[in-house]
């Protein structure tokens, strides 16, 4: 299933080559959501001076092809009648010591007024932030690509809101949906399971491995609800310590797998020490993990509610990603509100009501307490699930 859906962020990297040479501009985002796609649609459409390679049948200790590439952009530029030239680099993270590199010919060519301006782009978010942060501080400036939203998705492939909140936000799947079982296994193997092999430990030290893919696992397994560090311990042997675990989380969450979501207090240290909710960033690493097909889990009111929640969840912490809103949850004694969204000084309070659950007077109690811009139910007699999955949550406040 091929599409040529353009993404927002083509219009963000467009704005930005447009303007005087300023900054390395870097895409990054979780495996398979469409960054070297972007690229290629920038270079087919724009009629623009380009020079693209790609790191990934290059050897890793061959530190010299950035260089002898970026040579080779320079030649392609002087003998040319363009002004400026693109020079993009994919999958640069393959190389070793890559923002060192990077960052010496960026220099020589500032210093020399040489109008390269570079986008450099690689399928390990990990690793990209890792380099950018060691070597080309003030050099760069992040274009963030996340999971596919439920509009996207639906404007690229016409997928039905219920479809998408079971299958997910990754559009290559879907040309295997058909074979659940098939779409299934893409989905643990070759976008989980290389995501945990290839940008985490491959990249860190985890002493523990087995423990952080059984903490995915878990974190997977009880999306959407509040779990302790110290109760999960409880349930796996050998599991080190709490702090391990936080760790754990931290790498999951910049890899674009897990979230855990804050307890939400006007103390930012109150914040910091709750318990996490656990929310992953795409409902696909839920649904692959489950026995029952789309079909047999819709005629289950429980688990098809939620599946739902889950997609709620899911939709609110990627928005959050590239429009800077905080995304957390509240609780006080028995009460509790399922999302709370907080944009500079304005708060917003969201209850979620799937078919199967009953109302909840947490958000009545939080609503006396913080006096919040709005609080919102999604579900029945509020917001119709399907209608909030379209709207971009900034929107809301």
């Amino acid at each position: 299933m091929l599409v040529n859906y353009i993404r927002p962020q083509y219009y963000t990297l467009r704005k930005r080559l447009m303007e005087r040479r300023k900054f390395i501009l870097t895409i990054f985002g979780p495996r398979q959501i469409g960054k070297t796609t972007l690229v290629t649609q920038l270079i087919k459409n724009e009629d623009l001076l380009f020079h693209y390679v790609s790191a990934d049948a290059v050897a890793t200790s061959n530190q010299m092809w950035i260089s002898q590439q970026w040579e080779t952009a320079r030649l392609k530029l002087k003998s040319s009648k363009a002004r400026q030239l693109i020079l993009i680099i994919d999958e640069i993270q393959k190389i070793e010591n890559w923002s060192e590199i990077v960052k010496k010919e960026w220099d020589n060519d500032t210093g020399n007024k040489v109008n390269i301006k570079v986008i450099v782009l690689g399928s390990s978010t990990l690793l990209i932030k890792k380099g950018l942060t060691e070597s080309l501080a003030g050099r760069f400036e992040n274009i963030h690509m996340g999971h596919w939203s439920f509009t996207e998705i639906n404007k690229a492939f016409n997928i039905p809101v219920e479809k998408f909140a079971w299958f997910g936000g990754y559009p290559g799947s879907y040309q295997l949906v058909k074979d659940e079982q098939r779409w299934k296994d893409y989905i643990k193997n070759s976008l989980i399971e290389t995501t945990i092999s290839k940008d985490i430990l491959m990249l860190y030290q985890v002493n523990k491995p087995a423990l952080l893919k059984r903490l995915f696992e878990l974190g997977s397994l009880y999306s959407g609800q509040i779990l302790s560090f110290t109760k999960i311990l409880g349930q796996l042997q050998n599991a080190g310590n709490t702090v391990t675990l936080s760790h754990y989380l931290s790498l999951l969450n910049e890899a674009g797998l897990i979230y855990g979501i804050p307890k939400y207090s006007v103390q930012i240290f109150r914040q910091r020490k709750s318990s996490p909710k656990f929310q992953v960033y795409n409902s696909a690493f839920i649904s692959s993990q489950m026995f029952e097909t789309f079909k047999e889990v819709k005629k289950l009111p429980r688990k098809w509610g939620r599946i739902v929640e889950v997609a709620i969840g899911a939709h609110l912490i990627n928005f959050a990603k590239t429009e800077n809103y905080q995304v957390f949850y509240w609780r006080h004694v028995n009460n509790e509100v399922d999302f709370v969204l907080q944009y500079h000084d304005k708060i917003i309070g969201i209850e979620v009501k799937s078919g199967t659950s009953i109302h909840k007077k947490g958000i009545d109690v939080f609503n006396k307490m913080f006096n919040p811009y709005k609080v919102l139910l999604v579900g029945d007699s509020g917001i119709p699930w399907q209608e909030f999955l379209k709207i971009n949550p900034l929107e809301l406040f």
